[in-house]
């Protein structure tokens, strides 16, 4: 979405890609959480899984990959900094928007929840 701010243009691939802000896939497991805790209780199996697995991605999404995407930034700069006779000179540059930082999933996380209970509403 901030694509279409810095840069004037529409890139649709920005709404299933990896990064930005809020976290999609932190909107999507929260949700998920959030929807099968209202329907069925939070003393259920499913609940407990769904905020399992939600954890899970949003621990990725602030740790692993975050920091991966960090690391493909710096490879990227350090490319660009080679001379154009290097073998790697002309290598596609990496994915460096892979991870979300903390404010970012905890908006997705919020997003999720004001999703499920509006689906809840309207169903």
């Amino acid at each position: 979405m901030m694509c279409r701010y810095k840069e004037k243009r529409w890139d649709s691939r920005r709404l299933l890609g990896s990064g930005g802000m809020p976290s999609s896939h932190s909107a999507t497991v929260t949700a998920l959480a959030v929807a099968i805790g209202l329907k069925e209780g939070t003393g259920g199996s499913a609940f407990a899984i769904a905020v399992v697995f939600a954890s899970v991605v949003m621990y990725d999404a602030t740790g692993v990959r975050l920091h991966a995407g960090r690391q493909a930034e710096l490879l990227n700069q350090i490319v660009c900094e080679l001379p154009p006779e290097h073998p790697v000179s002309n290598v596609r540059p990496l994915r460096d928007s892979l991870g979300h930082t903390p404010l970012q999933v905890a908006a997705g996380a919020m997003l999720g929840c004001i999703i499920a209970f509006f689906m809840r509403s309207s169903g």
